[in-house]
């Protein structure tokens, strides 16, 4: 288990990993970060040739800090191949496509391990976002965030449905139950807030952003998406609002002088009881903040 971040990304876009005119584009759409796909956006004809067109590509990149790159790998001993071919200075991680056992990340954390080796990397350096997109991999989900690696976790949800027989309904009610054992898990595994799930109607971003608020109340800290127009939609509601920050600070900053002087609980401005609990979410909140 890798210690999260103090800033997290909010945005993850997917780009098809044999679509070399996106993956040119890739960096400069505004996400915090983006996802590589070699799974379902690439036929299975095509993807040894997407695999080294990955590694090509990952290996031209300058340098740069302001976006995370990962690769989502296949699954099974495909995904071990594309692991081990896809190592590389700049990768901030991999996700693991239909994670099913802890045994599938144990395999993963060993052919990265010899690929960090060859590629002269610490061991350790590449973190693990598995997908979730099985019921037997929901039930698993607090061994799967204590394996090797593990960063956050993400729900597969078009997967999910089709494993566990699952309609789509107004509001998706039906994915309550696995959406918040997730968030519990991480939580409880001390893992940063679970990405949520990629929404496929790219064009109706007034139901997306409903829906991407709705993620937020639940306890995700960003979301997944499939097409550059929802990046700036979850950028916005999961960036804390300047008077929220504001607010944030003053109680930060007021707690920590009330507890130098003996005091353990204080008021705030609107007379409301203020303890550790209440300004751990604000410290939380001063965490998003990039």
């Amino acid at each position: 288990m890798t210690t999260p971040s103090t800033a997290e990304p909010r945005s993850y876009l997917y780009v098809p990993g044999d679509q070399p005119r996106m993956l040119a584009k890739a960096l400069d759409r505004g996400a915090d970060a983006i996802i590589v796909d070699l799974e379902d956006a690439v036929v299975p004809a095509a993807k040894v040739p997407a695999r080294a067109a990955v590694a090509a590509w990952l290996r031209s990149l300058a340098p740069r800090t302001d976006v995370e790159v990962w690769v989502r790998l296949n699954s099974g001993a495909a995904g071990l191949d594309d692991a081990a071919a896809v190592v590389w200075p700049g990768l901030a991680g991999v996700m693991p496509a239909k994670t099913q056992s802890v045994a599938d990340l144990v395999a993963l954390d060993a052919a990265l391990r010899d690929a960090e080796a060859g590629a002269g990397l610490q061991t350790g350096q590449v973190a693990v976002i598995p997908i979730l997109e099985s019921a037997e991999a929901v039930l698993h989900a607090s061994g799967l965030a204590r394996a090797p690696r593990v960063q956050r976790l993400q729900i597969g949800e078009a997967d999910l449905r089709a494993d566990i027989g699952l309609p789509a309904g107004d509001g998706e009610p039906e994915l309550l139950y696995v959406r918040s054992h997730v968030v519990l898990v991480s939580a409880a595994c001390r893992l940063a807030p679970p990405i949520g799930p990629v929404s496929t109607d790219f064009r109706d971003l007034a139901s997306f952003r409903t829906s991407t608020r709705a993620l937020a109340r639940l306890g995700f800290a960003g979301r997944a998406c499939i097409h550059p127009a929802q990046v700036t939609v979850v950028n916005d509601v999961f960036t804390p609002a300047p008077d929220e920050i504001d607010r944030a600070g003053a109680l930060v900053a007021r707690f920590e002088q009330a507890a130098a002087a003996g005091d353990g609980v204080l008021l705030d401005d609107a007379g409301r009881m203020v303890d550790e609990a209440v300004v751990r979410q604000a410290r939380r909140l001063l965490a998003r903040v990039r």
